[in-house]
């Protein structure tokens, strides 16, 4: 067991002693500094010490030549002011290697949100698109709240929507969510929490006209998809989710009492869909498939539509209807009902809103029903309250 001052000029000349498969050259100024000689020719810095239970422990600086000697010195000095004040390199080195990468919490956080939630393929989406190939190889204990700020910053400026960012920051958060709940090594917190959520404006304004949906009702009428007319009228007669028409089943529909069972909604409760003599008669020639319980499913499969986005494009670019979106039916169902003088709240309850504010984005339309309601009132009044003044 040699012991010489390990500096520049005699690591440098290090050999292991002829006949030894190695020989460990120990430092004469910093104790534990080792320098592991080896007679295939390779060079090894490690620091040696006693761990808090009085075992032998090693732990590896470097590879000769990677950092220079000086460094090499310094780094074995903190080692040693660290061991003295009782940590234990060694257990800190085997608590990194335990501590798993965020692709490994990706894979349970997924595994956990597929047996409850409805928005799955939604959530995997989110994960395997934006946040896999920035975070997967990281460990966990190395995600830090700046670093994720930065991203999220980058993202935006990529040119994604506020809300999508949004939607991408949630999914992340609870991950680590779900990492502090299992107990998982190397999460002390969750580092996404307390990053500020930007302001978001999504709401757009877009509802059909009269003539418009009568181009719109044409052009579905030629539709490929045989089942987008019955889809895309639906919409409009009941103001329903897209998702709640594509998986509704015959035996939820009573034509006697003149509604539509949903079992579970949006906010995850079951509710009741008025259906109009419009919404009936429609729904009457609807065909029916053997053996098939759902309303208006892929004539092909016979199952619910993944989506209709192709057939909807088309339909839309004959109507000349580019800027409609899917969800904007929906919006122009209540539209209608409010133009027709129908009060807020009940359309809020046809729509199966969970509470009045999602309901008072319509407000301004009602305003508009309340203007033409005070015109009238004056108009029969036959007053000229200016003159008599």
């Amino acid at each position: 067991m040699p012991k010489v001052k390990l500096d520049h000029a005699f690591c440098l000349t290090a050999r292991c002693i002829d006949g030894r498969k190695k020989t460990d050259y120990w430092d004469t100024h910093i104790r534990g500094l080792v320098l592991e000689t080896r007679s295939s020719g390779g060079k090894t810095f490690y620091f040696r010490y006693v761990d808090p239970h009085g075992v032998q422990r090693q732990h590896k600086i470097c590879v000769y030549g990677d950092l220079t000697v000086d460094k090499v010195r310094k780094e074995a000095e903190r080692l040693r002011s660290d061991i003295t004040l009782g940590g234990d390199p060694s257990a800190k080195k085997a608590e990194v290697k335990a501590t798993p990468t965020y692709s490994d919490l990706a894979a349970d956080h997924l595994a956990h949100a597929k047996t409850y939630q409805r928005s799955y393929d939604t959530t995997e989406m989110y994960v395997r698109r934006h946040i896999l190939p920035r975070w997967g190889k990281v460990r966990l204990s190395d995600i830090h709240q700046r670093d994720i700020a930065v991203w999220l910053s980058e993202k935006q400026a990529e040119g994604l929507a506020p809300a999508t960012v949004e939607k991408i920051r949630v999914t992340f958060g609870r991950s680590f969510e779900l990492a502090l709940r299992w107990d998982v090594p190397g999460v002390v917190k969750n580092p996404v929490r307390g990053i500020k959520r930007p302001p978001i404006n999504n709401a757009r304004e877009r509802f059909l006209t009269v003539a418009e949906a009568q181009r719109l009702s044409r052009a579905v009428a030629n539709s490929r998809n045989t089942q987008l007319k019955y889809i895309v009228g639906l919409l409009l007669l009941t103001g329903a989710r897209v998702s709640e028409l594509l998986n509704a089943e015959w035996q939820h529909i009573d034509a006697e009492r003149k509604a539509w069972f949903i079992p579970t909604s949006k906010t995850g409760k079951p509710r009741y869909v008025p259906l109009s003599q419009a919404a009936l008669d429609l729904i009457e020639h609807i065909p029916r498939f053997t053996n098939c319980p759902y309303l208006l499913p892929n004539p092909k499969t016979r199952k619910p539509f993944g989506d209709i986005k192709h057939s909807w494009q088309h339909a839309r670019k004959a109507a000349v209807l580019g800027d409609l979106r899917i969800h904007d039916l929906r919006h122009s169902a209540a539209s209608f009902m409010i133009n027709a003088g129908i009060d807020l709240f009940a359309v809020g309850k046809v729509l199966g809103h969970a509470n009045y504010a999602s309901t008072m984005r319509y407000s301004h339309l009602a305003n508009d029903t309340l203007m033409a309601a005070v015109e009238a009132g004056a108009a029969k009044q036959k007053v000229d309250w200016a003159g008599s003044a």
